[in-house]
């Protein structure tokens, strides 16, 4: 792709070089704003996508490549940046509103023009990635001091360290120093260790580009966190918030905004903070995606799922799981309507399967009346391989690609294994294994492709490490599900998916009623099955706490969760003494 080069002479004469990709015949402008200590060059991968569909535009900002570098730090105001952008817009723009999208200081300097009244009605929309309004950050540092409490304070505490070189950049002599001596050669070696940024993506000027770009943080951090402004917006802005940035935290990124900004879409990157140079497809298709959404198209699932509703306030923080999309097997009743419930609460969106439609369709409701921002039901045989393909690409087609999956659904089965004829094994191993399989490898191929991670959770049971002569089949197949949860999570750990087991104990759920005993009558099956109620409800352990622990797993990536004090116990046994495990295997458990 072609890329053509003018210049743009400033208000304060300073003259800025300015690249275009593209016809600018196309129906959108799209024009990019590089950080420090980048060029334009940081945004040329996407640039060469987007031009496809846009006409694009970069520029070097004053101090940086081939523009013009003013020695005084008070010509590096973000009043001075804004001066700079309207030249840009004028030339490249003059008679259409663009999209605007900044990384890094890039980011912050747009949100100046976002937030004023100068450029508002030239923006049609922004992207911001990796840099935060600084009157947005003010406020938010304000309002956690003002209601303190350990989240609050934890983010502030995290925030701060985070932010350390903001204040070694004030220093004088050593930071300019060490960029023209030690860092010019370790600087680009450190991004690709670090961050994974190629060999080769810095700008020849880096060493020059590094020092100027101080001015930046001279001239606005402290007046402004110091003295912040309240900065509303009625442009459209997509926060694209990178999970492993070393720089700015997701959480301040992505709440710092809300207040100010009527319409809001964050969206969750599994990147580092230079993710234009990592993540180039990705966002160029979330930008594309955007654009063509506030031209007028409709909203694709993903995006329509990080829109920030305008009741998120209400629910005091930023919910736990906004913008989340979660999948649950099996969630008709018990455990996997608790978890649903338990995410809906949590502020994601849910989508219920279960062989009985009229139970999913339940969940569903109930999970909008918890405030879930949106819902589905699907009725699905998880054994059945192609009814588990057309339930996936239903979701994607209709939902997105979810952030967590709960294969939940499972059926019981007890009795000898001698008396456990080979269909018994068929229908066990076909819901409570091949159904986890089927989820794990559909929802799982799906995450990897959209390379953001994701979280699978696979309910086990204590029967997967709890040998027992009456349930063969059924402790066979969630050994099998807890096996294979550990293979996967070695295997997904590089994508940034982690993969949980959730191991119940006795649980007080309609599966005693439902589980079929082999090698008796009809009278005997449903009075062991009576029994087995009176024992489950006897116990009274609520579904729900099986739920608190799925969502334990997902928020601290745990790799095997016991629920109860028999499952934690019997964990502990089958590691520190198996021989006790054995000795009581032999005991016939059914109940009596």
């Amino acid at each position: 792709m072609k890329e053509l080069q003018s210049y743009v002479t400033a208000p304060d004469g300073v003259r800025l070089a300015v690249f275009e990709w593209g016809e600018r015949s196309a129906a959108t402008t799209v024009v990019l704003v590089h950080g420090y200590p980048d060029t334009h060059a940081v945004w040329r991968p996407i640039a060469e996508q987007l031009a496809e569909r846009h006409h694009v535009v970069a520029y070097d900002v004053r101090g940086a490549g081939h523009s013009d570098a003013p020695r005084a730090v008070r010509c590096y105001t973000l009043a001075t940046l804004e001066a700079d952008l309207g030249a840009v817009l004028r030339q490249v723009s003059p008679d259409r509103p663009v999209h605007l999208v900044g990384h890094d200081w890039g980011s912050i300097q747009s949100w100046e023009s976002v937030t004023g009244t100068a450029l508002a009605d030239r923006i049609a929309s922004f992207t911001s990635i990796s840099g935060p309004c600084l009157d947005h950050v003010g406020q938010w540092f304000r309002s956690r001091l003002r209601r303190p409490n350990p989240r609050a304070l934890g983010q502030l505490a995290w925030q701060g360290v985070h932010s350390w070189y903001i204040g070694y950049f004030h220093l004088p002599l050593l930071p300019p120093l060490l960029w023209r001596t030690a860092m010019v050669r370790a600087w680009p070696a450190l991004l690709h260790a670090v961050e994974g940024v190629p060999h080769g993506s810095g700008a020849p000027t880096f060493p020059t580009d590094a020092v100027r770009g101080l001015a930046l943080y001279r001239a606005n951090m402290i007046p402004r966190l110091a003295r912040p402004r309240r900065r509303p917006t009625d442009i459209p802005v997509q926060v694209v918030l990178p999970q492993k940035d070393l720089y700015v935290t997701p959480a301040m990124a992505g709440q710092a905004p809300q207040p100010f900004v009527g319409r809001l879409w964050r969206r969750p990157l599994r990147a580092g903070h230079w993710a234009p140079l990592t993540h180039e497809t990705v966002l160029a298709g979330w930008i594309d995606e955007f654009v063509a959404h506030i031209e007028g198209a409709p909203a694709a699932p993903d995006l329509d799922r990080a829109q920030v509703r305008p009741d998120a306030a209400d629910r005091g923080e930023t919910a736990e799981y906004a913008g989340r999309l979660v999948v649950v097997t099996g969630a008709g009743s018990g455990i996997g309507r608790a978890t649903a419930l338990a995410f809906a609460d949590a502020g994601a969106s849910v989508v219920a399967a279960d062989l009985n439609p009229e139970s999913a369709a339940r969940t569903a409701q109930l999970a909008s009346l918890l405030g879930a921002p949106r819902t589905g039901w699907y009725a699905v045989d998880v054994s059945d391989p192609a009814a588990m393909e057309e339930f996936a690409k239903a979701v994607r087609a209709e939902h997105g690609a979810p952030d967590v999956v709960v294969n939940n659904a499972g059926i019981g089965l007890g009795g000898a294994f001698l008396d456990t004829a080979t269909s018994d094994w068929d229908a066990v191993l076909g819901v409570n294994l091949m159904g986890v399989v089927h989820g794990c490898r559909l929802f799982g191929a799906m995450m990897k492709e959209r390379g953001q991670g994701g979280h699978i959770v696979n309910i086990a049971s204590a029967a997967a490490y709890l040998p027992s002569r009456t349930l063969s089949a059924y402790a066979t197949s969630k050994a099998a599900v807890l096996m294979l949860t550990e293979c996967l999570r070695a295997e997904l750990a590089d994508q940034g998916i982690g993969v949980s087991a959730v191991c119940p104990g006795f649980v007080n759920t309609a599966i005693a009623k439902a589980t079929r005993y082999v090698g008796v009558s009809a009278g005997e099956q449903e009075q062991l099955r009576g029994k087995a109620d009176r024992l489950y409800r006897l116990r009274n352990l609520p579904p729900e706490r099986v739920a608190d622990a799925v969502l334990r797993a997902v928020r601290e990536n745990r790799p095997v969760v016991p629920v109860a004090a028999e499952a934690r116990i019997g964990r502990a046994l089958s590691r520190l003494s198996p021989g006790t495990l054995r000795f009581v295997a032999r005991r016939d458990l059914t109940p009596r």
